[in-house]
C-alpha cells in the first residue's frame, strides 16, 4: 500500500463528519426554538401589561399596551390597576393603535 486510504476508511470519515455536522445543527435548533418561545413569552407578557409615555413638550401622557410599536423613548411600565386608574386621568390619552382600553373596564 502506498499510503491510499481505502474506500471504507474514506466513507467511514466522512459518516463522522456529517455526524458531527447533523450535532451542531441540531444544537442550533435547539437554541432557536429556545429563543422563540422566549421571544413569545416576552410577547404575551407585553400585551397583558401597559405602558404610560410620559408628556412631552405640547404633548400629553400617552397609555399603550406593553407591545405597541409607537410607544418610544422613556416609558413607565405598569400593570392592570394602574392602567385603569390611568384610563381616568385628564392629562393621559389612549394610544388610538394600540387601543390599551380594550379589555380594562371588563376585568
Amino acid at each position: 500500500m502506498s499510503g491510499d486510504v481505502s474506500d471504507l476508511d474514506k466513507n467511514r470519515a466522512l459518516a463522522a463528519w456529517l455526524e458531527y455536522q447533523l450535532r451542531q445543527v441540531k444544537n442550533r435548533v435547539r437554541e432557536l426554538e429556545a429563543a422563540a418561545e422566549q421571544e413569545a413569552r416576552v410577547r404575551a407578557r407585553g400585551s397583558a401589561s401597559w405602558v404610560i409615555q410620559p408628556q412631552h413638550a405640547d404633548r400629553p401622557a400617552v397609555l399603550h399596551r406593553g407591545d405597541c410599536a409607537l410607544a418610544t423613548g422613556k416609558q413607565v411600565p405598569i400593570g392592570r390597576v394602574e392602567a385603569r386608574v390611568a384610563l381616568g386621568e385628564s392629562y393621559i390619552v389612549t394610544c388610538e393603535t394600540c387601543r390599551p382600553e380594550t379589555g380594562l373596564a371588563d376585568g
